[in-house]
């Protein structure tokens, strides 16, 4: 059967739309704030070998890693129609614990078996949401603090059925709920998740119905074909040779020393070989990046390289091989840490790509961004004379940042960027949800780097709470700044401060990375870092005098 371009187009198009109306259920019907408000989610859809097809317009940390997760599943589980798998662990394609993926098969027949019970057929798709669950147990409310084990972040699920044939499993959904701080919001946003597999279910059972398995089998192949083609001919236009560059995180929240990430990226003959030999072991606390994380960023770096319109599918990365030596931090093994691994580790795997591709292609990469999601997390009882009196709560979300200039113009202001494509959490839904006042919300004037196109700058959050606490923050780049790009000049580096309530109250500066207690009335303050320049400064016009050129 022979392609057609538009008829290509069009499959693209209607596998997306499913992903995208998948996110968009998941969203609605949520009940926490992190997936409802911040969109801290992803959906995609996958073909029967476990080949992702196409992505939402989600977060690029969950989707460049889901399909490990899938094959996982797969591999561990026997899904049989209207069955949906769930599963966190880290070391089995997953990130870190709180994103929790469901899985589930799509079948042309839901009847599937026949009088022996045997599988009739094989499924045609696999759909799987993944969200970023507020609370799943462990050391610190919100399973976001400090941590020297995987043990310690919270409960890990490895791959098992969580429906089977369209019933939850009440024993399953028990187990998780008697392990987290917030079981009914737990509950209510796992159910939003199944309700978004079983939407992504009946859309692709449509399509397969309207289509034919058959026809609809060749264009699958076809826009594998086709991304494959597209990462080939992008190659293709980088010049042959080795681009190396290194960065560092600050710390690994227990030591004062930096964390190397070095990468050397191999092109030749339209394909790409990125080597992270080099970089620092594993570490103590919890910066460690499973493989999952550093496939992930890569498949979003390379398909940066592209236009928007190109299908995410795994035929993106059939060009590009990875080297990750085992047991370093960008390739952890257990029981390493690894809460921050997905969140900021993560970030600065993109900042070193990106700093060695601005070798092969200058003039065409940005500067660096903040790099890092300044994740703030805290946790308490809900004091009197509110409507969960007694009950404890957990608020986690990630803050915004200043994007790196641009070789064209200057980076955009109090922004996420590259892994993290969540949105701020609304002041209202914030004071309205939990024992807390919003103080400050503002741009971090000048936190950008100067440039022939400036940085864009961070944010100011700051807020009171308004009951006693236990908080975390996982943050970055509070002492190696982000860096510019063609003489311009870095960003400012983040700062986190805790005013303490009381008399004597003292403002404390905390470190990039730590656990704190607060009583109420004590005020944090997150100042998140600026992008760096992009190009020589140009001379500021003064009075008399006439500026030359740009």
């Amino acid at each position: 059967m022979a392609i057609n371009a538009a008829e290509l187009e069009i499959f693209k198009n209607l596998f997306h739309s499913v992903a995208e109306e998948m996110g968009a259920a998941l969203r609605r019907s949520a009940f926490s704030p992190n997936i409802k408000e911040r969109r801290d989610y992803s959906c995609a859809v996958f073909d029967g070998a476990a080949r992702v097809v196409a992505m939402g317009d989600h977060m690029p940390v969950h989707l460049g890693s889901m399909p490990m997760s899938v094959a996982a599943a797969i591999h561990a589980l026997d899904l049989g129609p209207g069955d949906i798998a769930i599963l966190n662990d880290p070391y089995a394609g997953g990130t870190h614990l709180p994103d929790v993926t469901l899985v589930m098969p799509v079948f042309l027949a839901r009847s599937g078996k026949d009088r022996k019970g045997s599988r009739t057929s094989l499924p045609v798709f696999y759909v799987a949401s993944r969200a970023h669950h507020s609370d799943i147990g462990g050391a610190q409310p919100a399973s976001m603090g400090l941590s020297e084990e995987i043990y310690q972040e919270g409960l890990r699920i490895p791959p098992v059925i969580l429906a089977r044939n369209g019933k939850i499993q009440r024993d399953i959904l028990a187990l998780v709920l008697a392990n987290v701080r917030t079981p009914d919001e737990r509950k209510g946003d796992l159910a939003a998740q199944v309700a978004s597999c079983r939407l992504g279910e009946r859309r692709l059972t449509e399509l397969l119905i309207k289509y034919g398995e058959h026809k609809t089998g060749i264009y699958l192949e076809a826009l594998q074909n086709y991304s494959s083609r597209l990462m080939r001919e992008a190659l293709a236009r980088i010049p042959a040779g080795i681009y190396r560059a290194e960065d560092f995180l600050d710390d690994d929240g227990y030591s004062q020393s930096s964390v190397r990430l070095r990468v050397a990226i191999h092109i030749k003959h339209r394909r790409a070989t990125v080597d992270f030999t080099g970089s620092s072991p594993a570490q103590r606390g919890s910066v460690n990046a499973v493989l999952a994380i550093t496939y992930s960023a890569v498949f979003y770096v390379f398909r940066c390289l592209l236009g928007e319109d190109v299908p995410a599918c795994s035929g993106l990365m059939a060009p590009i091989e990875l080297r990750v030596p085992e047991g370093s931090v960008v390739n952890a093994k257990p029981p390493a840490a690894v809460a921050a691994g997905n969140v900021e580790t993560s970030q600065r795997i993109v900042d070193v790509l990106l700093r060695a591709l601005a070798q092969a292609l200058p003039g065409s990469i940005p500067a660096a961004s903040s790099g890092t999601m300044n994740n703030l997390s805290f946790g308490g009882i809900y004091p009197s004379g509110t409507p969960g009196e007694g009950q404890p709560f957990a608020y986690y979300e990630t803050i915004a940042g200043g994007m790196g200039a641009r070789p064209y113009a200057d980076g955009l202001s109090a922004i996420h960027t590259h892994m993290t494509n969540s949105l701020n959490t609304p002041i209202e839904a914030l004071e309205s949800a939990y024992p807390v006042r919003v103080r400050s919300y503002s741009i971090r004037r000048g936190s950008g780097g100067r440039g022939r196109f400036h940085g864009g700058d961070g944010i100011i959050r700051e807020m009171e709470f308004l009951t006693d606490i236990r908080g975390s923050i996982l943050s970055d780049r509070r002492r190696i700044q982000p860096y510019g790009l063609e003489g311009g000049e870095p960003g400012k580096a983040g700062n986190n401060f805790l005013t303490l309530s009381g008399s004597g109250s003292r403002k404390l500066k905390l470190p990039s990375k730590t656990v704190f207690n607060a009583r109420v009335g004590s005020i944090l303050r997150i100042e998140s870092p600026g992008g760096g320049g992009w190009g020589e400064p140009t001379p500021r016009k003064s009075a008399g005098t006439q500026l030359k050129g740009k």
